[in-house]
Protein backbone atom coordinates (compact mmCIF):
# COMPACT_ATOMS: atom_id res chain seq x y z
CA UNK A 1 0.00 0.00 0.00
CA UNK A 2 1.65 3.11 -1.12
CA UNK A 3 1.95 6.00 1.79
CA UNK A 4 -0.62 9.01 1.51
CA UNK A 5 0.90 12.28 0.11
CA UNK A 6 1.14 15.26 2.38
CA UNK A 7 -1.29 17.41 0.74
CA UNK A 8 0.14 20.64 -0.79
CA UNK A 9 -0.16 23.16 1.37
CA UNK A 10 1.36 21.71 4.03
CA UNK A 11 4.42 20.95 2.19
CA UNK A 12 4.65 24.87 1.57
CA UNK A 13 4.11 25.26 5.16
CA UNK A 14 6.77 23.03 5.70
CA UNK A 15 9.47 24.84 3.32
CA UNK A 16 8.15 28.00 4.62
CA UNK A 17 9.70 26.84 8.62
CA UNK A 18 12.69 25.30 7.38
CA UNK A 19 13.26 29.04 5.75
CA UNK A 20 12.76 30.87 8.55
CA UNK A 21 14.84 28.61 10.88
CA UNK A 22 17.84 28.35 9.00
CA UNK A 23 19.08 31.64 10.01
CA UNK A 24 18.18 30.87 13.78
CA UNK A 25 20.23 27.93 13.81
CA UNK A 26 23.06 29.25 12.25
CA UNK A 27 26.13 30.24 14.62
CA UNK A 28 29.76 30.17 15.63
CA UNK A 29 30.88 26.54 14.41
CA UNK A 30 32.46 24.00 17.72
CA UNK A 31 35.97 23.94 17.53
CA UNK A 32 37.60 21.57 15.25
CA UNK A 33 40.69 21.36 17.25
CA UNK A 34 42.84 21.56 20.67
CA UNK A 35 43.35 25.45 19.68
CA UNK A 36 44.34 27.50 16.85
CA UNK A 37 46.84 30.09 18.35
CA UNK A 38 46.67 33.28 16.25
CA UNK A 39 49.19 33.90 13.82
CA UNK A 40 49.80 37.29 13.30
CA UNK A 41 52.05 37.38 10.56
CA UNK A 42 49.27 35.95 8.25
CA UNK A 43 48.02 39.42 8.91
CA UNK A 44 50.50 40.91 6.77
CA UNK A 45 48.90 40.04 3.30
CA UNK A 46 45.81 40.69 2.06
CA UNK A 47 44.03 37.80 3.85
CA UNK A 48 41.44 38.81 6.28
CA UNK A 49 39.22 36.28 8.60
CA UNK A 50 36.47 37.22 11.08
CA UNK A 51 38.77 36.05 13.79
CA UNK A 52 42.76 35.21 13.09
CA UNK A 53 44.26 32.61 11.05
CA UNK A 54 45.76 29.46 13.03
CA UNK A 55 49.31 28.82 13.85
CA UNK A 56 50.77 25.95 12.28
CA UNK A 57 51.09 23.23 15.25
CA UNK A 58 55.00 22.32 15.36
CA UNK A 59 55.59 26.28 15.74
CA UNK A 60 53.43 26.87 19.24
CA UNK A 61 54.85 26.73 22.80
CA UNK A 62 53.33 27.10 25.81
CA UNK A 63 54.08 31.36 25.86
CA UNK A 64 51.30 31.61 23.60
CA UNK A 65 49.43 30.50 26.06
CA UNK A 66 50.64 32.52 28.89
CA UNK A 67 50.65 36.53 29.72
CA UNK A 68 51.59 38.17 32.57
CA UNK A 69 49.81 41.57 31.39
CA UNK A 70 47.40 41.51 35.04
CA UNK A 71 50.55 41.20 37.25
CA UNK A 72 50.91 44.77 37.63
CA UNK A 73 48.78 47.47 38.35
CA UNK A 74 47.73 50.14 35.59
CA UNK A 75 48.68 53.81 35.76
CA UNK A 76 45.75 55.78 37.13
CA UNK A 77 47.24 58.65 36.60
CA UNK A 78 45.02 60.59 34.33
CA UNK A 79 41.33 62.18 34.22
CA UNK A 80 39.02 59.74 34.89
CA UNK A 81 41.02 57.97 37.43
CA UNK A 82 41.16 54.46 35.96
CA UNK A 83 43.32 52.04 33.90
CA UNK A 84 42.15 48.99 31.94
CA UNK A 85 44.39 46.52 31.23
CA UNK A 86 42.99 44.41 28.38
CA UNK A 87 44.22 40.47 27.77
CA UNK A 88 42.35 39.53 24.63
CA UNK A 89 43.76 37.87 21.70
CA UNK A 90 45.14 40.96 20.73
CA UNK A 91 47.78 40.35 23.61
CA UNK A 92 47.41 36.78 23.99
CA UNK A 93 47.56 34.18 20.83
CA UNK A 94 46.35 31.34 22.24
CA UNK A 95 43.03 33.04 22.97
CA UNK A 96 42.11 32.41 19.75
CA UNK A 97 38.76 31.14 18.92
CA UNK A 98 38.27 29.95 22.45
CA UNK A 99 35.74 32.71 22.88
CA UNK A 100 36.89 34.03 26.32
CA UNK A 101 39.07 37.35 27.48
CA UNK A 102 39.66 39.02 30.85
CA UNK A 103 40.88 42.49 31.96
CA UNK A 104 42.00 44.25 34.56
CA UNK A 105 40.65 47.16 35.77
CA UNK A 106 42.62 49.63 38.27
CA UNK A 107 40.70 52.59 39.72
CA UNK A 108 42.58 55.61 41.61
CA UNK A 109 40.38 56.86 44.75
CA UNK A 110 37.18 58.17 43.39
CA UNK A 111 38.35 57.39 40.00
CA UNK A 112 35.98 56.15 36.80
CA UNK A 113 35.47 53.86 34.27
CA UNK A 114 33.38 55.98 32.21
CA UNK A 115 30.32 54.86 29.81
CA UNK A 116 30.91 52.39 27.56
CA UNK A 117 29.99 49.55 25.75
CA UNK A 118 31.15 46.01 24.49
CA UNK A 119 30.21 45.27 21.42
CA UNK A 120 30.50 41.32 21.10
CA UNK A 121 30.28 40.38 24.87
CA UNK A 122 28.83 40.41 28.26
CA UNK A 123 31.44 41.47 30.70
CA UNK A 124 31.30 39.90 34.79
CA UNK A 125 32.87 41.93 36.78
CA UNK A 126 34.28 40.66 40.11
CA UNK A 127 35.99 43.30 43.04
CA UNK A 128 39.29 42.36 44.47
CA UNK A 129 39.82 45.41 46.58
CA UNK A 130 37.71 48.51 47.53
CA UNK A 131 34.12 49.08 47.08
CA UNK A 132 32.34 50.12 43.23
CA UNK A 133 29.26 51.65 41.94
CA UNK A 134 28.21 50.27 38.82
CA UNK A 135 25.36 50.33 36.75
CA UNK A 136 23.89 49.72 33.09
CA UNK A 137 21.65 51.21 30.98
CA UNK A 138 19.13 49.29 28.79
CA UNK A 139 17.91 49.99 25.55
CA UNK A 140 14.49 51.36 26.96
CA UNK A 141 16.63 53.84 29.09
CA UNK A 142 16.17 52.00 32.57
CA UNK A 143 19.22 52.20 34.95
CA UNK A 144 20.26 49.15 36.65
CA UNK A 145 22.40 50.34 39.31
CA UNK A 146 24.28 49.03 42.77
CA UNK A 147 26.88 49.08 44.48
CA UNK A 148 29.45 45.92 44.93
CA UNK A 149 31.97 45.37 47.35
CA UNK A 150 35.69 43.36 48.08
CA UNK A 151 34.84 39.47 47.11
CA UNK A 152 31.40 40.53 44.77
CA UNK A 153 30.27 40.07 41.16
CA UNK A 154 28.15 41.98 38.85
CA UNK A 155 27.22 41.62 35.44
CA UNK A 156 26.92 43.78 32.34
CA UNK A 157 24.84 42.60 30.03
CA UNK A 158 26.56 42.28 26.04
CA UNK A 159 26.26 45.62 24.22
CA UNK A 160 24.36 48.06 26.93
CA UNK A 161 26.06 50.98 28.11
CA UNK A 162 27.62 50.49 31.49
CA UNK A 163 30.51 52.34 34.24
CA UNK A 164 32.15 52.06 36.79
CA UNK A 165 33.07 53.86 39.87
CA UNK A 166 35.38 53.54 43.33
CA UNK A 167 33.60 55.01 45.95
CA UNK A 168 35.82 55.47 48.12
CA UNK A 169 39.07 57.15 49.01
CA UNK A 170 41.43 54.04 48.73
CA UNK A 171 42.40 52.25 45.08
CA UNK A 172 40.12 49.77 44.32
CA UNK A 173 40.98 46.99 41.87
CA UNK A 174 38.32 44.11 39.73
CA UNK A 175 38.72 41.72 37.08
CA UNK A 176 36.14 41.68 33.95
CA UNK A 177 35.67 38.38 32.22
CA UNK A 178 34.32 38.60 29.07
CA UNK A 179 32.24 35.66 26.48
CA UNK A 180 34.77 36.74 23.49
CA UNK A 181 38.05 36.90 22.51
CA UNK A 182 38.39 40.31 21.30
CA UNK A 183 34.96 42.07 22.66
CA UNK A 184 35.39 45.69 21.78
CA UNK A 185 35.43 48.70 23.97
CA UNK A 186 33.23 51.72 22.57
CA UNK A 187 34.12 54.81 24.63
CA UNK A 188 30.47 56.87 24.67
CA UNK A 189 31.86 60.47 25.34
CA UNK A 190 35.13 59.38 22.51
CA UNK A 191 32.50 58.19 19.93
CA UNK A 192 30.48 61.33 20.22
CA UNK A 193 33.29 63.84 20.54
CA UNK A 194 36.85 62.25 19.78
CA UNK A 195 35.43 60.91 16.28
CA UNK A 196 37.49 60.88 13.31
CA UNK A 197 36.15 62.81 10.98
CA UNK A 198 34.47 64.60 14.02
CA UNK A 199 30.45 63.87 14.52
CA UNK A 200 29.17 67.47 13.27
CA UNK A 201 28.48 70.07 16.36
CA UNK A 202 24.69 70.75 14.94
CA UNK A 203 23.90 67.02 14.83
CA UNK A 204 25.22 66.72 18.85
CA UNK A 205 23.87 70.19 19.35
CA UNK A 206 20.25 68.74 18.94
CA UNK A 207 20.89 65.48 20.31
CA UNK A 208 21.99 67.07 23.61
CA UNK A 209 20.11 69.85 23.66
CA UNK A 210 23.07 71.90 24.48
CA UNK A 211 25.48 75.03 22.96
CA UNK A 212 27.57 74.54 20.15
CA UNK A 213 30.23 76.13 22.11
CA UNK A 214 29.81 73.86 25.10
CA UNK A 215 29.98 71.02 22.11
CA UNK A 216 33.40 72.11 20.95
CA UNK A 217 34.82 72.82 24.13
CA UNK A 218 33.92 69.44 25.05
CA UNK A 219 35.70 67.98 21.04
CA UNK A 220 38.85 70.06 22.16
CA UNK A 221 39.25 67.52 25.23
CA UNK A 222 38.97 64.69 23.12
CA UNK A 223 41.49 65.09 20.12
CA UNK A 224 40.40 62.44 17.32
CA UNK A 225 43.29 59.63 16.86
CA UNK A 226 45.10 59.40 14.00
Amino acid sequence: MAPKQLPAVLLAACAVFLALAAPLLAGDPDMLQDFCVADYKSLQGPLRLNGLPCKRPENVTANDFFSDAVSLPGNTNNPVGSAVTAVNVEKLPGLNTLGVSMSRIDYAPWGVNPPHTHPRATEIIFVLEGSLDVGFVTTGGYLYARTVCKGELFVFPRGLIHFQKNNGGAPALAISAFNSQLPGTQSSAVSLFGASPPVPTDVLVRALQIDGGVVEAIKSKFPPKN
